[in-house]
């Protein structure tokens, strides 16, 4: 478990990731940062927010151009430039790939989706598939609402879930035909009544997540049930990056892709 040390000396390093966003950081200014070894920093990184400060600050990258696309009408090349990109080509390959849809259509579509795609899994998983059962609660401090669950290979919610389901509120879940693999279970959540607050444009105070992982699933697995506690997205969370259903439409339809 991180001591409150290592905690306060990662968030230094993210700070300074967020006031930094549009310039190139080094693993070795991160680490001075922090005021670690560089491969002492790298570990300590990734046992605090569960992925690597590359990962973390180019997901930090993208969660400030979604912002931007839905705040501003800076164009897409400009936005691409202030997140640190120098290619606008570049930047809107990353963003689709992370975030499921183009910068142009994030901003007309006003940060969601109509509908979730599944994933396929990568070249190389065993076809067996396996169920995973669960049950997603909130802690007292925290208003429950819709529920994201979505299974995917990292701990960053980015790109197309393996698996996926949306729950009208706290309960039971069930994710069926989950392949070999090694995956990890993310929830995402805001209150009943902020369904017009897109994924990962800075509501902190309002927003709940939860981690269950990671689970790996072998041939013929029976899988433990999954419990999962919502808490308050917190700054060493990487942020959450896919666009996610609009649920005041109330209507979702999973697609296989």
């Amino acid at each position: 478990m991180p001591t409150a040390a290592i905690e306060h000396a990662v968030r230094r390093v993210i700070d300074d990731m967020h006031a930094n966003l549009g310039q190139e950081l080094t693993i070795d200014e991160m680490a001075r940062t922090a005021m670690f070894s560089k491969f002492h920093f790298t570990r300590v990184f990734r046992d605090v927010t569960g992925t690597s400060p590359g990962r973390f600050l180019s997901a930090l990258r993208l969660q400030e151009a979604k912002r931007l696309l839905l705040e501003t009408d800076f164009s897409v090349a400009d936005i691409s430039s202030q997140v640190g990109y120098s290619s606008v080509g570049t930047f809107s390959s990353r963003f689709k790939s992370c975030v499921g849809v183009s910068p142009s259509l994030f901003r007309t579509m006003g940060g969601f989706v109509p509908e979730l795609v599944e994933g396929r899994p990568a070249p190389g998983h065993d076809p067996a598939r396996a169920t995973l059962r669960g049950q997603v609660r909130f802690r007292e401090d925290r208003s429950p609402g819709h529920c994201f669950v979505g299974l995917f290979p990292t701990p960053v919610p980015q790109g197309r879930p393996v698996r996926c389901s949306v729950l009208d509120g706290p309960g039971p879940f069930e994710l069926t035909g989950v392949p070999v693999g090694s995956w990890y279970v993310l929830v995402h959540s805001v209150p009943y009544g902020h369904e017009h607050l897109p994924s990962g444009t800075d509501h902190k105070d309002v927003v709940s997540v939860g981690r269950y992982g990671p689970v790996t699933v072998r041939t013929d697995t029976l899988l433990m049930p999954a419990d999962i506690a919502l808490r308050p997205l917190d700054a060493h969370d990487p942020p959450v990056l896919m666009a996610l259903l609009d649920m005041r439409t109330n209507a979702l339809e999973t697609v296989a892709g």
